[in-house]
């Protein structure tokens, strides 16, 4: 893993958020995937679950509902590569309708592991909200 792919997997990433195609979501897990959308939640195992999860046919333990088109945005990039661990940080803005103003934005954290096709196999994500 280097930074360039990193940063790949990370575009993605928001890629796959944006569309929810199942297709580009499977693609960027490995098989036997362990998916934390917080990091005390039990993970959400395996490339199929982490897919129902994400298109909210799944509800997951702190799984986040499916947002609703043109409602967000969000850009990551790797801070840290190691080995295959991967550390990004970025922020994700939300509105409440696609033409609105901003209403909440996260600075986000995500700890991975990935394996030797650059698939992720395990994610964990910290955020908090930033103050308006």
């Amino acid at each position: 893993m280097d930074r360039g792919i990193a940063q790949d997997w990370l575009n993605r990433y928001v890629a796959a958020w944006m569309s929810y195609d199942p297709d580009d979501i499977a693609s960027l897990f490995s098989e036997a995937v362990a998916y934390r959308y917080h990091p005390y939640d039990q993970p959400v195992f395996g490339r199929e679950a982490v897919v129902a999860s994400w298109l909210g046919e799944d509800a997951s333990s702190g799984a986040s509902t499916r947002d609703a088109p043109g409602t967000y945005e969000a850009e990551y990039s790797p801070i840290a590569v190691d080995g295959d661990t991967v550390v990004a940080t970025g922020t994700s803005r939300y509105r409440e309708r696609p033409d609105g103003p901003v209403v909440r934005t996260y600075a986000n954290c995500f700890v991975m592991r990935f394996d030797g096709e650059s698939r992720c196999r395990e994610f964990t994500e910290y955020y908090v909200r930033r103050p308006e």
